[in-house]
């Protein structure tokens, strides 16, 4: 028996449910399939969204028209403004979400979507016909066809487990791993590899001396996810907690790495550079004596903590012997050990920029099968793979984002022209351009072009346009109003800054990295009546016009690079040379080119092993 798509969405992690949501919000006919429908989009690690760079994911996946986002928003018990002592280039949100309530809350979404359905199954074979996928065959013998298909099958391509010397398949803890596509794939052409992840021990916290640990309260100012106007954290606020490990910790860690699975030969793949485990982390740095520890809530009706920073595959006695050497932890009772995980992946340089791949038409990856870590960097591949395999389903112009656009954008094009050779985490510094992509304005970077294939809706549009005029008039208004050197030279001096010696336009005044519209308003009148008529979101006004105006003369340096480079953007090489007749490109050069088939100048530039004199060859055989 034959069940007909338009998309089918194998994985119901953060990139599927994003992929489903954004095909299905666009109109497409959608079936997502999914283990087990009670853990849809479950945080498999750390209970958190956003962070460094990821916060700026998540904003623009809302941006878009995705989901995300708001999810976060209605189930977080903590929020963070990270790297505040920055620019606000580097300014990231990030929140602790309650993790049953996510779960339900996605649940919730995907249940509201028309043209969203949901199978309880799992995936054994793709169908495939005459290089193009049909559809998909599961374990139950039903055969689901579709226009395109996007793979999100996470950690759970031959998933296994390891704990000490245990090994248990899976691809979460007590939970199958899954098995056939990625030898079906292999034996369609696909580049295929290891890779290993691992997840830390979750805490009762009833056994947990608070006393001795260090409180890390939340933030409650306006700042949020979503665009949308609603207000966020409707759930109880709570603490994380810090504490350290200690050279007894490190001591009781060395005595179980001849049982470690990283040390003894287990675990052939490579892990992630930048989230170690805490076995790692005593080899390559032992010269320091302590690392610094998060405890971090699971849910506001739960006793359950998430111990950042203690990532392990070491033996269960092994982990439970070095907690008991944090003071706060010398009753420790603990509901799991911390694990590792090895999982398939594919190659993503066999991928196109639209994430279909380029061996099998209408095929789609996004997430960890495509290499990466990361809740927020599976969401923003996700929505890309749901809104292209749309696309493909109905026709239309391809959705791609440039790498001045968006940091999904850095992300995708990272992914498809240099590969992975380790577990892919996004950075600000991964981006050239972190001052046109900052997290206050992904909604104007980007809401527009999610308008235009019909994922961001009206009143999304309608709250856009709505900010964009009250930040053109409150910038007017600092433009063309002034202010007396004795009305405000008293604050200028508290904040350390000169005083005035003239009467100044309040725009030249806020350029000052010192001063903001707080310090401004009991001076200036005119400047608090201003600001209070704005209609709604009045910090949010405030703060975006006060970005505008101090890096006003950097955004405009970045914009005119960025452009500059979108020239070579615009050199399509695709289809046009047999790279392996051009013998004046290096060796390396003929093999790369050939391998991922670039299809600009400038894609061919950020291939590694690619040189200047490499694309300079390719410029003069093009007459350039």
């Amino acid at each position: 028996m034959e069940f007909n798509y338009d998309v089918i969405v194998v994985g119901a992690g953060h990139a599927g449910c994003e992929a489903a949501a954004a095909a299905a919000n666009m109109g497409s006919q959608t079936l997502l399939i999914t283990m087990d429908m009670n853990k849809i989009a479950q945080m498999s690690c750390n209970p958190a969204v956003g962070g460094i760079a990821k916060g700026q994911i998540v904003r623009e996946i809302d941006a878009l028209g995705g989901q995300m986002g708001i999810v976060t928003d209605m189930t977080a018990i903590q929020f963070r403004m990270l790297n505040r002592s920055k620019g606000p280039a580097m300014w990231s949100p990030r929140a602790q979400s309650d993790r049953m309530h996510f779960i339900m809350k996605w649940r919730e979404t995907l249940d509201g979507i028309d043209n969203l359905f949901i199978w309880q199954d799992v995936v054994k074979s793709l169908v495939l016909k005459n290089g193009t996928v049909r559809g998909v065959n599961t374990a139950m013998g039903v055969t689901f066809t579709a226009k395109s298909v996007v793979l999100t099958n996470g950690t759970f391509l031959n998933g296994l487990l390891h704990i000490g010397k245990v090994q248990l398949a899976g691809g979460r803890i007590s939970e199958p791993a899954s098995y056939g596509i990625t030898q079906q794939l292999a034996e369609a052409g696909f580049k295929t590899d290891r890779m290993k992840t691992g997840t830390p021990v979750r805490i009762d916290g009833k056994s947990v001396d608070f006393s001795l640990m260090e409180e890390q309260k939340g933030e409650n100012d306006f700042h949020k996810f979503s665009y949308l106007d609603f207000e966020p954290r409707p759930l109880k606020q709570l603490s994380c907690w810090i504490c350290n490990t200690n050279e007894q910790v490190h001591d009781a860690l060395r005595n179980g790495l001849d049982e470690s699975p990283l040390y003894n030969g287990q675990i052939q793949s490579i892990g992630p550079r930048y989230c170690p485990s805490i076995e790692t982390k005593i080899v390559t740095f032992a010269d320091k004596t302590s690392h610094q520890l998060f405890l971090e809530p699971e849910g506001e009706n739960t006793q359950e903590y998430y111990l950042n920073g203690f990532s392990s595959s070491l033996p269960l006695h092994t982990q439970l012997e070095a907690l008991q050497k944090i003071p706060a932890f010398r009753n420790i009772h603990i509901y799991r050990p911390g694990y590792a995980i090895e999982y398939d992946f594919f190659d993503p340089t066999q991928l196109k920029h639209t994430l279909e791949t380029k061996l099998i038409k209408n095929l789609f990856f996004a997430g960890q099968i495509n290499g990466t870590t990361g809740y927020e960097e599976a969401g923003g591949q996700g929505i890309i793979a749901g809104i292209n395999s749309h696309i493909k389903a109905h026709g239309g112009e391809e959705f791609v984002l440039k790498r001045d656009e968006a940091y999904i954008g850095v992300l995708i094009d990272d992914l498809v022209t240099k590969g992975v050779d380790e577990p892919y985490r996004m950075f600000t510094s991964r981006a050239e351009y972190r001052i046109l992509l900052r997290q206050d304005d992904a909604d104007s970077r980007l809401t527009r072009k999610g308008e235009s294939i019909g994922l961001a809706k009206v009143n999304r549009v309608s709250l856009l346009s709505e900010k964009e005029k009250a930040i053109e008039k409150l910038t007017h208004f600092t433009a063309t109003s002034s202010i007396k050197p004795e009305d405000i030279n008293p604050v200028l001096e508290k904040l350390g800054t000169a005083a005035l010696k003239r009467t100044s336009k309040l725009k030249d005044l806020l350029s000052r990295p010192q001063i903001t519209f707080a310090d401004m308003v009991e001076a200036c009148p005119a400047l608090k009546a201003e600001l209070e008529s704005v209609p709604n979101r009045k910090e949010e006004i405030a703060e975006a016009v006060e970005i505008k105006i101090k890096y006003e003369g950097y955004i405009e340096r970045e914009r005119i690079i960025a452009d500059k480079i979108n020239r070579l953007e615009n050199i399509s090489i695709k289809d046009k040379f047999d790279y392996n007749s051009i013998h004046s490109l290096s060796t390396e050069a003929r093999q790369k080119l050939t391998r991922i088939k670039p299809e600009t100048i400038a894609q061919a530039g950020r291939i590694p092993g690619i040189s200047p004199n490499d694309i300079n060859i390719l410029l003069v055989l093009m007459g350039r």
